[in-house]
């Protein structure tokens, strides 16, 4: 299972861009005419989320240059830096300016000016363009998790761009509500007070959800590991390959989405002389990298007395697949052209 496979995480940027854009901008719009500090607390995380889908495509850009002298396993991990710096945008820019702005104008309130009814419209206008925004993301989202709980799928793929941008149609989906609602009973009550609450509700929002998306991408940034089902299928390639005796060690680790390196330890069969060791390395490593397009760059130590890290995780997760792969095609309705579990993912 590569990291991403099958999901377009660019259509799903570009889409969130033009909505964020269009909504932004008519946002600040009413909240200028309708004075409302809930809508503008939205207009400034539709703002911040433009900015963050900007640096979500230079990430990516940045990521598709070749490797160098300076890079030589390339620079994939640009996708892990940028989605980190929205994570902080999101907190700062987003959150923290809703929260001030709500406590500011809860403590000195301002005269109210303009009607209200253009937050409603704007806001309704603004609930129609997130849906379809939120709708392509979740679309490809649903490629990424391949039926995993979406909670399972977030905590392990190893491209957060995707998730993050589904995280950000999310909350802004949550946020209009919440400032709908506070325009409305602001309106309803004839107390201004329920909007600056609404404000600050939004920015608590975005705050958590900035703190939980920069704890997913900090992890990514420190050296995650290959999902344990691609551990597993590497193990499983490698001890087929004729000469191998057994692995004694297997560690993986994400230079970036569409990157990975294998570091293997391994036990020859005896009696084998350099030159059958060396293309035995040989076939293991086109093995692995015909069938794991991630695992670009493949380290092998001769080694048969390993820690055996990796290797229990490794074989478990593989297992597990397997067995979902039997029951999906053994249940009725399964199919009668059966994958094999080797060209699943």
């Amino acid at each position: 299972m590569s990291a991403g496979a099958g999901a377009d995480s660019k259509k799903v940027v570009v889409a969130a861009l033009a909505g964020n854009l269009a909504i932004a901008a008519c946002k600040f719009g009413a909240a200028f005419l309708s004075g409302s500090t809930a809508t503008l607390a939205e207009a400034v995380h539709s703002l911040a989320d433009t900015g963050n889908q900007g640096l979500l495509l230079i990430g990516m850009r940045l990521a598709a240059r070749p490797p160098d002298e300076r890079f030589p396993f390339g620079r994939s991990g640009e996708k892990y830096f940028w989605p980190f710096v929205v994570a902080l945008m999101l907190f700062s820019v987003g959150g923290a300016f809703a929260i001030y702005d709500g406590i500011e104008h809860a403590m000195h309130p301002k005269e109210e000016q303009g009607s209200r009814w253009w937050s409603y419209g704007v806001l309704g206008v603004s609930l129609a363009f997130e849906a379809m925004s939120f709708r392509v993301a979740w679309g490809e989202f649903k490629v990424l998790a391949k039926g995993r709980h979406w909670l399972t799928a977030v905590r392990e793929a190893r491209d957060p761009t995707i998730p993050l941008v589904l995280a950000e149609d999310t909350t802004a989906l949550i946020g209009l509500a919440i400032a709908f609602t506070a325009v409305l009973v602001s309106h309803l009550t004839g107390q201004p007070v329920w909007d600056p609450i609404g404000s600050i509700c939004i920015g608590v929002l975005l705050a958590v959800v900035a703190i939980s998306l920069a704890r997913i991408t900090h992890a990514l940034l420190i050296g995650a590991s290959a999902e344990p089902e691609d551990e597993g299928r590497a193990l499983e390639i490698t001890e087929s390959v004729e000469g191998v005796e057994k692995v004694t060690q297997l560690l993986t680790f994400h230079v970036g989405p569409d990157v990975a390196i294998l570091s293997m330890k391994i036990g020859f069969r005896e009696g084998m002389v350099v030159e059958e060791v060396e293309e035995t390395i040989n076939e293991i490593e086109r093995r692995v990298r015909a069938e794991m397009s991630t695992m670009r760059k493949i380290f092998i130590e001769v080694d048969a007395h390993g820690d055996g890290r990796g290797l229990e995780r490794a074989r478990a997760a593989w297992a597990k697949r397997k067995l979902e792969e039997e029951a999906k095609y053994a249940a009725p309705g399964g199919g009668k052209d059966r994958p094999s579990t080797e060209a699943a993912e």
